[in-house]
Order: C-alpha cells, then structure tokens, then sequence
C-alpha cells in the first residue's frame, strides 16, 4: 500500500497493521484520513502508538468516520460524554469488557462501523487479539460458503449483557436483538464476511436447535483459530481501531491484579446484508 502521508507496517498477512507519522490530536487533512480509512479496509485493525488526545478530540476523530454510536446499556461513567464507553479493570474486578470473541454491539439493527479504543494506563499484559472475518468466511470450502448463503442468526443483547439487567444506573437501559445475515457484504470492499460471534448470537432460526448449536459452534472454532489473527500489545497512550463488519477481538485478561484504563468511542453502522 502505498502511502504519502502515514506509514503502514502489517502486524501479520491475516490482520493488523501499525500506523506511523500521524498525530491524532491534530485535525487530519483530506489525504492522511482517506490513507488511514485505506489501511483499516486493507488489514481489517489498525494501531497507534504514543498519542496523546483529549476527550473531545478522540470524539472529533471517531466522528471523521461517521455519526457517534452511544451503546444500549453500558454504564456512562464520564459525564456529559454518552458517546465515551469507560475501559477499566484493576484488583477489584470480577469480570472485564470483551472476554469472549465478539463483534461490537452486533445486536444491534445497524451494528457499528468501527470501534476505537484508546488505552490510557496499559498493565503488563492485557493484549487485544482480533481475526479477519473475511479471511474466515474464504477459507471455508465452497459448499460450506453456499449453505451459510441462505442463512440468519440473532443476536441478542441479553446474551452479552445479562450482567447489566439489573442495572439502575441509566433510565435508558436497552437490550436490542436483531437478526442479521450469517455472510454479509462490506459496503466498502465488497468482500464477504462472516457475522456470527460467540457474544451475541444465539441461534440460526431456520434450523432446529441441535442442527443451530452444530454450526454455530463449528464456526466458532473456525473464526478462533489463529490463521487469520494477529495479536496486538498495548503500551500507554495506544490506540486501536477496528472495522467491526469484518473484524472480531477479544481481551485477554491476565493482568489482575494490575490496573487498565482507557476510554472507547464507537462509530455508527448500517444494516448488514
């Protein structure tokens, strides 16, 4: 990929790519924002080191991509900010955000975009690992391609999220669930990905049960194994960016009893199909 304004370095041919020469702080000009979308479209994730961005301005970016999404239920722990979803683990914590592989909010009608994480205080440890849903759906042999072809799954919020049905803490707390093609089409590259995940999706409804749990788990076990990953290591002030139409991460929390910090702005989608 040829670029002017940024470096592009590709963690693995599978996914990822580290971008260099950019600060995020400062508005981006017409041709360093299209190289940078050019980069997420080609390696699916894409990181940045050493930035230093306030609150608004890690908005003012997500927003160059699209119209914030503000998410259904999660606490919103940074006031006058719906659009900031608060990353944060330390010795108290019982669970953490993204510890199963998952496609951001996929319950919802139109799932997002795009995420963009920005770690704050990173322990040692605590590594993002993400895989290439494109990449998974074309290597799967071509009768497995043509039976998911006329095939939904549901994804249900309540399945992710059961932890916060008894949550107070906002008046607006929702638990969508929508039903979304197994196979969808990047509206930008036109390739096809898979769209199911071990987070949100429940069932395939136009099988019976026992033949739904047999496929999805098989696709599961497709989407998780490491040929089409790449693992990312987070150092303080690095930002990740991922494509959630093609993307799927998960956190690995082996860092208790230190601390993680760091704020999430996660930019709107459209209907997958």
């Amino acid at each position: 990929m040829a670029t002017e304004t940024i470096t592009v370095t590709p963690l693995t041919p599978g996914c990822g790519a580290l971008i260099g020469g950019v600060d995020l702080a400062q508005d981006l000009g017409n041709q360093q924002f299209q190289e940078i979308h050019e980069a997420l479209m080609r390696h699916t994730v894409v990181f940045f080191r050493d930035q230093h961005l306030t609150v608004e301005q890690h908005k003012d970016f997500g927003r160059r991509f699209g119209k914030l999404h503000v998410h259904p239920n999660a606490r919103q722990d940074l006031e006058g900010h719906p659009e900031i979803l608060v990353i944060k683990a330390d010795a108290a914590s019982t669970r953490v955000a993204g510890e199963t592989w998952h496609s951001d909010v996929s319950c919802d009608p139109e799932p997002p975009m795009g995420s963009i994480l920005y770690i704050h205080q990173a322990p040692d440890g605590g590594d993002t690992m993400f895989a290439n849903m494109v990449g998974a759906y074309e290597s799967l042999s071509p009768p497995i391609q043509a039976l998911l072809a006329e095939l939904t799954a549901v994804h249900d919020s309540a399945k992710a999220h059961s932890y916060r049905r008894t949550a107070t803490d906002r008046s607006d707390v929702a638990f969508p669930s929508a039903e979304h093609p197994i196979v969808r089409t990047h509206p930008v590259t036109g390739r096809r990905a898979l769209f199911v995940n071990r987070g949100f999706t429940t069932h395939i409804p136009q099988l019976k049960r026992h033949e739904s749990e047999a496929l999805l788990e098989f696709l599961y076990r497709h989407i998780e194994r490491p040929y089409h990953q790449c693992r990312f290591r987070w150092e303080n002030n690095s930002i990740a960016f991922w494509d959630n139409r093609s993307a799927q991460h998960y956190a690995v929390w082996d860092y208790a009893p230190q601390s993680r910090y760091g704020h999430r702005v996660t930019i709107c989608g459209d209907r997958p199909r």
